[in-house]
């Protein structure tokens, strides 16, 4: 399995746009903080959440190819495991996803957005500032981040995990990087 060093070196190889990489640290944050709450592998989840969009400015104009080109990237060099959650993460593949850690990358992709979301309309524009009853409200808000599906953060659900429980599991982790997320 990679280190999280050597997973990060390879991102940085094949991902240029500063704030995907900023994206895919949040979405590695709360895969690690999920991983914990579960008492899963913290360093095989958050290698995960960092990986998953290895590809995204590859595939960006061919999206149903996106998630299969990582798992090219990275055969052999991650578990099989991290593999088949890419694969999932991308529904146009056609795969739903079936494990726990499978939909906690799923879920973790998506909250990570609306977290972003939450905090840039902040006074600051500081994850600090951002409270679960603003997740909350904002979850409840179509109109809010509307790229963010509201359906896949509810896979919380099926981990055992009740979505304020999971706005703050995740809130926590991000805030935790705000330094290396710039909010």
């Amino acid at each position: 399995m990679l280190s999280r060093e050597d997973a990060l070196r390879l991102v940085r190889e094949y991902v240029k746009n500063d704030r995907l990489v900023k994206h895919m640290l949040a979405v590695e944050a709360i895969m690690r903080a999920l991983a914990r709450r579960l008492g899963e592998d913290e360093e095989l989840w958050g290698l995960t959440g960092l990986v998953h969009d290895i590809d995204y400015e590859l595939t960006k104009d061919n999206p149903d190819r996106h998630g299969l080109v990582s798992v090219e990237i990275l055969k052999g060099k991650v578990p099989e495991e991290t593999l088949n959650a890419i694969r999932a993460h991308n529904p146009r593949i056609g795969r739903a996803p079936e494990t726990a850690m499978e939909k906690a990358l799923v879920a973790s992709d998506a909250i990570s957005g609306l977290l972003i979301a939450c905090a840039l309309v902040m006074p600051h524009k500081k994850l600090s500032e951002v409270r679960v009853k603003t997740v909350k409200g904002k979850f409840k808000s179509k109109d809010f981040a509307r790229g963010v599906n509201r359906e896949s953060i509810l896979l919380c659900e099926e981990l055992g995990i009740e979505r304020t429980e999971f706005f703050e599991i995740a809130l926590k982790a991000l805030q935790e990087i705000a330094g290396q997320l710039g909010l």
